[in-house]
């Protein structure tokens, strides 16, 4: 099966098929380091993170290239209510947002952009502009985009504009020719940053910059562009029109966008104050958890936030990895090396049928579900006749594409043990002592004395299992 790509500008899957064979291009817009990083942030880093490590899989030769927005309105503002200089405050957000999508568990791109370091090649794609009649000087010393000059607006949005289907605001820039026309360079204000230009002092639009930096580090044309799916217009819209005004051929063939976030239902926003930091989710759950709830949801859908969100997808995870660290030690004396291979290219085949589907990170978790499933139900029986242990490592390479499940099982099922029992204040030897009453009630045969001693430790979130090698205990996240 070939992979197989949800095309937003044509609206249905598309076999996967790169401008050069073996390679891919791709650029994801990044951050505008105006503030924190939030889930959102980590959502669509992570989703463009798998698809990059996907795609690898399938033999690609990737080049990712994601930006920072390092200069705006919001930065300006930001920076000057705290009294730091913007440049400042813009490079200490990216720093910390770096290490935050570090600890996420995300592959740094081939290369961070920012728009900062890509002034001179945005001067020049601005030029580029005016000398073609895509582009003017307004009196005011802002450059705009001229829209009428671009029939194919609209494309990838699907806006008509003759329909008035575009919200403008005429009112604020007053040196458009048209009330649809959007700023390139925007003139510097009193106390602003500011760069030089044949145009005066001043600093880039928005959607130049990623327009500027694809050229620069993409060339013409790419494979993939994605974002949120927030950015599909106006952003992405007006880098087409700016992009293919300069070279006349089709900027990106596929077009990539993932879901939004919702809070408890509602859309995450600053005026609802309902957003979740990068930071606070990191500090309270593991990149493993965090990748696996952000990735149960189908990447191009939204995903909503609820209580459980995390807490589910963090069960899900510790019963995956104590059943790694069982596989370990099942008994391989029965072994069939034939059928073990069979299990393992059965479960190959479902991750990529799954993957190569539109990247289908939903429908691949929930066949991982089955395959942990499967090795459960063996590792029940007295003597498994598939080697356990070699079907778990499998699944653990192939859900290196998720970067989920990479840390030792063992040392992951006992550090996960050590940390709830420090939250609830209970010590192991408390626990032993419990199972060795439990142990003389049963051999007293007095069972209320041994169902009373398991529903005690079951009320504290733990529970017991009896083995032919004695009792277990485990934690009920």
């Amino acid at each position: 099966m070939s992979l197989r790509i949800y095309n937003v500008m044509s609206r249905q899957k598309e076999e996967f098929v790169p401008l050069t064979p073996g390679a891919v291009k791709m650029y994801a817009c990044g951050i505008t380091v105006s503030g924190d990083a939030h889930v959102g942030h980590a959502y669509q880093s992570v989703v463009f993170d798998v698809i990059t490590r996907y795609l690898a899989y399938r033999g690609y030769d990737v080049t990712y290239v994601r930006n920072y927005t390092d200069v705006d309105d919001n930065i300006i503002k930001n920076a000057n209510a705290i009294g730091v200089d913007p440049m400042q405050f813009a490079e200490e957000h990216i720093v910390t947002t770096d290490a935050q999508m570090d600890a996420l568990g995300n592959n740094r791109p081939t290369v961070m952009a920012r728009a900062t370091r890509c002034i001179d090649d945005i001067i020049e794609f601005i030029k580029k502009l005016i000398d073609g009649g895509h582009a003017y000087v307004a009196d005011t010393g802002d450059v705009y985009f001229k829209l009428d000059t671009f029939p194919g607006y609209g494309k990838l949005s699907h806006i008509n504009l003759d329909k008035n289907e575009i919200a403008v605001r005429k009112d604020t820039e007053p040196g458009k020719q048209n009330e649809l026309d959007f700023a390139l360079w925007k003139s510097a204000k009193p106390g602003e940053i500011y760069w030089e230009s044949p145009w005066g002092r001043g600093r880039p639009g928005w959607h130049i910059e990623c327009s500027a930096m694809n050229m620069r580090f993409l060339g013409e044309q790419i494979d993939i562009h994605g974002g949120g799916r927030d950015l599909i217009f106006p952003h992405h819209e007006n880098e087409i029109a700016q992009t293919e005004s300069v070279t006349g051929k089709p900027f990106a063939k596929y077009w990539v966008h993932c879901g939004l976030v919702k809070i408890n239902g509602q859309k995450m926003s600053k005026s609802l104050g309902n957003g979740i930091l990068l930071r606070d989710m990191l500090a309270q759950y593991d990149a493993d958890t965090i990748r696996f709830a952000l990735l149960r949801n189908t990447y191009s859908n939204d995903i909503d936030i609820t209580d459980d969100f995390f807490p589910v997808a963090h069960r899900h995870v510790y019963r995956m990895y104590s059943t790694l660290a069982a596989a370990k030690d099942a008994d391989k004396s029965k072994v069939d090396d034939t059928k073990t291979a069979q299990k393992i290219a059965e479960i190959t085949a479902e991750f990529e049928s799954a993957m190569d589907d539109n990247f289908n990170t939903s429908h691949l978790i929930a066949n991982a579900f089955g395959w942990f499933d499967f090795i459960d139900a063996e590792l029940r029986k007295p003597q498994p006749t598939y080697d356990l242990n070699a079907i778990g490592e499998h699944i653990v390479k192939l859900f290196g594409v998720l970067n989920i499940l990479q840390q030792d099982a063992t040392k992951y099922v006992a550090d996960t043990k050590m940390e709830f029992l420090r939250a609830k204040d209970i010590s192991e030897d408390f626990i032993n002592e419990r199972i060795a009453e439990r142990a003389r009630a049963k051999q007293e045969r007095d069972f209320a004395r041994s169902d009373a001693v398991r529903d005690e430790l079951l009320a504290m979130g733990l529970s017991i299992r009896d083995t032919p090698t004695g009792t277990v205990w485990d934690v009920k996240l």
